[in-house]
């Protein structure tokens, strides 16, 4: 698994385009909320903002990413040669996937330390790291399950887009909003209950049981997404 993620944090260091969609993009998302914080407060206050950072680290470095990595090691006929090995499915998948998750894991807490040196430090940090890993968890099983579909990185182009902005969309929706009306639809939509759970974890004054129910939506699509992985995954080329 080791000298797999290795590897691959190579390649992905080597790939302008990968490094480009993983760093850059979310970086200059980052530094637009940040600077225009004041201004783009919803509901949520600054938890919104929060939950924004998140998530656009978390589409874009992880899910997309995953995405497209995946489908050009499966069109090289990496992913076949790599079953070849001693290594096992599960370790294949979780070197080839480590690298990104690493970096999106680095990404979101230096955004977020930024985020709280310039704005206030949020009220729960272990639970604001809850709802952080049940997000990732989430987006990194919609990304294996999304490459089961996916051709080509190319075609990851287009097939990540409705995650991706979706779960952007959904940030600002709840945020903005708030979830005092369709409560339980905002909750349930991929995204909804996390956003929430972060909103309540930098801004504070919701108990802490009440907040962690908010866990279960997310985990389910988490198994939601397995499953789907489960069934379209594929090792080898489309045809």
């Amino acid at each position: 698994m080791l000298p797999i993620a290795r590897s691959e944090l190579i390649q992905i260091f080597r790939n302008r385009s990968v490094l480009i969609a993983n760093l850059l993009m979310p970086a200059a998302a980052a530094a637009f909320f940040i600077y225009s914080r004041d201004l783009l407060e919803g509901a949520g206050g600054l938890g919104y903002i929060g939950a924004v950072l998140v998530f656009t680290v978390g589409a874009f470095s992880l899910y997309a990413t995953v995405v497209t990595v995946l489908a050009a090691r499966r069109q090289t006929l990496f992913l076949k040669r790599l079953r070849s090995t001693a290594a096992s499915d599960p370790a294949i998948l979780i070197g080839l996937v480590l690298p990104v998750s690493v970096i999106a894991v680095v990404q979101v807490a230096v955004m977020l330390t930024v985020f709280a040196a310039v704005s206030g430090r949020p009220s729960d940090v272990v639970l604001l790291v809850t709802a952080i890993v049940a997000a990732f968890l989430m987006l990194l099983a919609l990304g294996l399950a999304t490459a089961g579909v996916t051709s080509s990185p190319e075609q990851a182009q287009v097939t990540t887009l409705p995650i991706s902005l979706g779960a952007i969309g959904v940030a600002s929706w709840i945020g903005i909003a708030g979830t005092a009306d369709l409560t339980w639809l905002k909750r349930l939509v991929p995204g909804g209950s996390a956003t929430e759970l972060v909103i309540d974890a930098w801004n504070g004054g919701v108990p802490v049981a009440d907040s962690l129910l908010l866990l279960g939506p997310t985990l389910g699509w988490v198994v939601v997404a397995v499953v789907l992985a489960a069934r379209f995954f594929r090792w080898e080329p489309r045809r």
